[in-house]
Parts: structure tokens; sequence; C-alpha cells
């Protein structure tokens, strides 16, 4: 997003800072430690298969071991890196010592929720066991930490075995026991309200669907979404303490309705903007509190890096040298507060014309994690929005499949969106805001090309939309700054009236090969995965269209009338919506664009 047109003044954003993984050289506890060090980790030789952890992908095997009968082997696949995780019980303010034994390439061993520095230490080579060790301290009201190893994208499979964490053990008594009652209520084409009896001593529940953990909640119910229509699932919860998880309830089991899937906590047809957050331009600044409630979804933007390769990304909100008009904090996160009550998403957008984010390392994507987390949490936000542009993602040269990407900076990105929506759950909004540059152009080119010499930008987000595609809430491409683009019909398709727009969605609806590989196809999302980006005005950015022509558009791609030129390849009434750059921009503008939307789907 453009946020200084047209009033352009330059921004300096520090350049690349060089840094290192650290790699903390640990040994093992000396005679000075403390009686009360034990080993809280559980079953960390899988001598009881994987018993305490939970693997993306994982088996047990008898050979190599490094002691015992058994040892853990992995295999990354695709944008998944084989992550094994257990969450332990620890004591605040205290210091532990994370240790184990691993083979193989590119090989992680960590520790998060720390309350304090996340830790992780690695080998890029171990034909035979090799010892990784790392240490931490708790934070000061930190009970539950998750230590965890992963291997690498590409990699092939990796072993690990006598994973250790030790330091002062917790007296945590016994674990509640498994709920009862467990029972459906509600269900849509998306969703299933879930609720159960309480249990004596339970500080939280663990929810399951279909034998996999999903989320944690306090309370005694909750509602499953993101769910497929007409599709059947099985539900479990369990009983959480200190001292660990209960035995899961019995199982019920829910079939969703016929529908057209996608978020219920987003309206049928929704309108997302942009509100000019941290900075103000021509527009002038717009408060929170006094965006229209025609906008259902409010990107803040921008959260931005402290550098290029940091992945620390800082959410800044305007000066008043700046913005003489803008809320004070508590007003801010009030009026957040009251956007979601009348149903509304607030999200923080990272990135923009200015924000460019690399994380061309594992360090990098961490920080990225737990920055990210801690706008969310401070705010409280209901997701993210991901708008990196300019140089942000490339693909390097041997990257050429986008089901299996292998750029650091394309595989980092995945696995910290993967990560966020983990620890987030279903409710997590996930939305994203590509150029045309970095998606249809994918149609024609990928990368560097079969030859070497092509832009590696090119179709560069495809590989991130794709791994997260049952993850994501909206995918609205930028239609705007942007050359011409060749549609399916093997035309290019230039900005300023319906027909582009119409030919860039029908992309994304109905799927492409890449590169012209008939072979390589990029599946279509879901209608109610898109909305069409357009700009507000002819202020906010190159391609601007009158109201008449995104008539045309949603007419041609939700009724196959007023088409044009371009033949659909369907009729998609399930489109979710508009987005536009900016909210600011449409307020300048009497906001036309906002009319035109709340004309049109009423």
């Amino acid at each position: 997003m453009d946020r200084y047109r047209p009033f352009a003044r330059p921004r300096l954003l520090a350049a690349g800072a060089a840094f290192l993984l650290a790699v903390p050289a640990m040994t093992a506890l000396s005679s000075a430690a403390r009686a009360a060090d034990a080993d809280l980790a559980r079953n960390g030789g899988f001598e009881a298969g994987l018993d305490g952890w939970t693997c993306t992908s994982g088996t047990t095997v008898g050979s190599p071991v490094r002691s015992g009968g058994s040892a853990l082997k992995a295999t990354p696949a695709g944008s998944d890196n084989a992550r094994c995780a257990q969450t332990v019980t620890v004591r605040p303010d205290s210091q532990y010592t994370l240790a184990g034994y691993v083979r193989g390439s590119y090989v992680y061993l960590g520790a998060s929720g720390t309350g304090t520095t996340d830790v992780s230490t690695w080998t890029q080579s171990a034909p035979d066991w090799q010892q990784l060790t790392t240490a931490f301290r708790t934070g000061p009201s930190t009970t539950r930490v998750t230590i965890y190893t992963h291997g690498w994208y590409g990699t092939g499979a990796y072993h690990a075995d006598d994973l250790t964490l030790i330091g002062p053990g917790v007296d945590a008594g016994q674990p509640p026991a498994a709920p009862t009652g467990l029972r459906t209520g509600t269900v849509t084409s998306s969703s299933v309200a879930l609720s159960w009896t309480a249990v004596t001593g339970a500080t939280e529940y663990a929810v399951y669907r279909d034998g996999q953990k999903i989320r944690t909640v306090s309370g005694t119910s909750t509602t499953v979404t993101g769910l497929s229509p007409s599709a059947a699932y099985s539900f479990q919860v369990a009983a959480v303490n200190a001292a660990g998880e209960s035995a899961r309830s019995a199982t019920v089991t829910a079939t969703t309705s016929p529908g057209s899937g996608g978020s219920p906590d987003l309206p049928p047809h929704a309108l997302v903007g942009y509100l000019h957050a941290s900075f103000a331009n021509g527009s002038g600044y717009t408060r929170l509190a006094d965006v229209p409630d025609s906008w259902d979804v409010i990107d803040l933007a921008f959260g931005e890096p402290t550098s290029v390769t940091s992945g620390d990304i800082r959410f800044d909100r305007c000066p008043v040298a700046e913005c003489p008009n803008v809320e004070s904090d508590a007003e801010f996160k009030a009026a957040i507060r009251a956007k979601q009550a009348a149903g509304k998403k607030v999200l923080i957008s990272i990135g923009g014309q200015n924000g460019q984010v690399q994380l061309t390392t594992a360090a990098a994507r961490d920080t990225f994690v737990s920055s990210v987390s801690r706008i969310i949490d401070e705010y409280g936000l209901d997701g993210l929005d991901i708008d990196f542009e300019g140089h942000s993602l490339s693909l390097n040269a041997d990257d050429t499949d986008f089901k299996n990407p292998r750029t650091p900076v394309i595989v980092n990105l995945i696995s910290a969106l993967k990560s966020l929506k983990a620890k987030y759950g279903d409710d997590f909004v996930l939305t994203m805001a590509p150029e045309t540059f970095f998606v249809q152009l994918g149609y024609q080119y990928y990368g560097t090309g079969q030859w070497g010499g092509q832009d590696p930008r090119a179709g560069a987000y495809l590989p991130v939309i794709h791994a997260m595609r049952d993850d994501l809430t909206l995918l609205h491409v930028q239609d705007y700054n942007s050359g011409p683009i060749m549609g399916l019909d093997n035309q290019y398709h230039s900005m300023g009236g319906a027909d582009f727009h119409i030919a860039m969605t029908d992309m994304l609806l109905t799927g492409f090969p890449v590169a012209g590989d008939a072979n390589n196809v990029f599946p279509p999302l879901r209608p109610d995965q898109v909305a069409i980006g357009m700009p507000a005005s002819t202020n906010a950015g190159n391609g601007h269209v009158q109201p008449g022509e995104v008539v045309k558009a949603l007419d041609c791609l939700t009724e196959k009338t007023s088409c044009g030129s371009y033949t659909t390849h369907g009729t998609w009434p399930a489109l979710r919506g508009l987005m536009t750059w900016s909210i600011n921009w449409d307020r300048y503008s009497n906001w036309e664009f906002q009319r035109t939307f709340d004309g049109y789907f009423g």
C-alpha cells in the first residue's frame, strides 16, 4: 500500500542488519545444581512412543537410537517442518537447561513461551548423534513452557533422542478427571457449538477435533469454526491443570450443514479497509471510533520491522505532532473493543510500501511470531493481515515448485503464520494483500524461470497462499499500482475498468497453471475467501475505477452479467466482497467507495 500517495515524503528505514543465531555454549549442570532440580521432560527418550509429544509429522523407530530401544524420526514435507513439541509445567523466575541428541541436517531444539527470551539452537549437519544444549530463565509469572524439536523444509528426515529439561520441579499434584457431558449445540455449515460439565480442579480445557488438539479454553463451552460444509467431525475435550491433562471425554460427532463454507464471523459480503493508524498523509487522520459501521474488517496500517531482516515488528501509533486529532491509547483500545462488540474484525497489518520484511533465518521467524503476538495481545486484536510488498518475498533460483518451497524467506513466513494460527486457534483471522506481480503474474512467470533472468519475485506469494489456504480467511489482491497482467484468456488486461478486476479475480476462483505448466496448477480458492482490492479514489493509487465499473465487476463475477469482453469460468454469488486502500482516502472522497458497496450489497 502506498501510504504517502500523492503527498510523498521520504521516510528512512534501517537497512538490513547483520545478525547471528546465537547458540549458547552450555554444559551439563554443575555439582552446585540445587537438589530440587529435576528432568521435567516427559518421555524424552521416546520409549513410550509419542506419549506426551504433539508432532505434525513423526513416529518412533528402533534404529538408530542413542540409548534405550526407541527414538523419534520426523520428516519435513512441503510447508511442514516436522515439529514435535510438549508443554511442561515450570517455576516462575527460574533457570532451566534444555538438551537433547539429534541426527540429520538442520535440526533445531528450542523453547517458547518462556516469558523472557525464547531460545533455540541447531546443527547444520549431524551424521551421527550430536548433543544440542541451550538454556533460558522463565519470566516472573511463567508457569508453562513449550519445548520442541523440528527439522527444515526439503532436507529429509531427522532423529531425536534423550531430550531433557533440567531445572526446578513443581509439585503439581494430580491431573483432573476427564470431562463428562460433552454435547453439541448449534451446527452451521462451518461451525459446531460444544459444551460440557465443569471439572473440579481444572484451570482450562483442551478441545480436540478428529483426534487433534485445536485450542484450549477457560470455560465449559466453545464454538469450533472454520469447518467445511456437509462434513462429519468428531470432538473430545480434556481437563487441564498444572499437573497435566486428563484423559479425554467421550466422543461426540456432528455433520455440518450444506453451504458455501467460510468464516461465520464475517457477513456473507464484507467490506475491508485499511486505516492509517501509524501515520498521516494528505487524506488526514481518521479516529478508529469514527469509522462507519459499513466496514467489516479494519486493517490497522502498519506494523513495521525494526530492520528488514530482524523480524521484530513494532506498531507505533501516529504521534500528535503528525496527527493532532489522534486519540489516546485508552481511547484507541476502547474503540477496538467497541468495533468488536459490533461484530467487526480489527487486524494489525504488517508491511506496506515502507515495511520490508525478510524472515531470512529461524531466529527472525521466531522474533516475528513473538513480536506480532505482543501487538495482538496488547490491543486485543482479531488477527493479522500480511501486506508484504517490494522485496520482502522473492524466490531462490532452485525454488521452482510452489507446493514445496525452499527459499528461507518463504518457508519461514509460512512457519510463522502456522505458529500464530496454532497459538490463537480457529477464531484467528488471517488475511493477505499481495500485489498482482506476486500472484496472477505467476500464470506466466515463476521466480527466475527455467533459464534464469526473470525477476525472482514473480509469483512469490503463491507458495504462501497455497500453504495457508486452509487457514486463510481472506485474500484481497491489490488490483492497482499494477502493470498489464495476462488473464486466463491469454490476453493482457490493464487497470482502469471492470475488465481488469474480473480477469484477475477469475484467476483466483478458477485456478491456473503456474508458469504455463499444466502439471503444476495453483488450485482455486473458495469464493468466500476472496475480496477484490481497489483504491478508494484517484488520490489513493493508480487503477481507481468509477462506481459504475465496480458494479459491473461485481455483476459479472456474482451473476455473470455485464461481463464485457472477458468470459468468466464460473459464477460466484458467495464472493466475499471488496477491499480498499483506504478508509482514510474514502473519507477524503466523501465515502464514495463505501456508498457503492452499501448500495450493491444492501
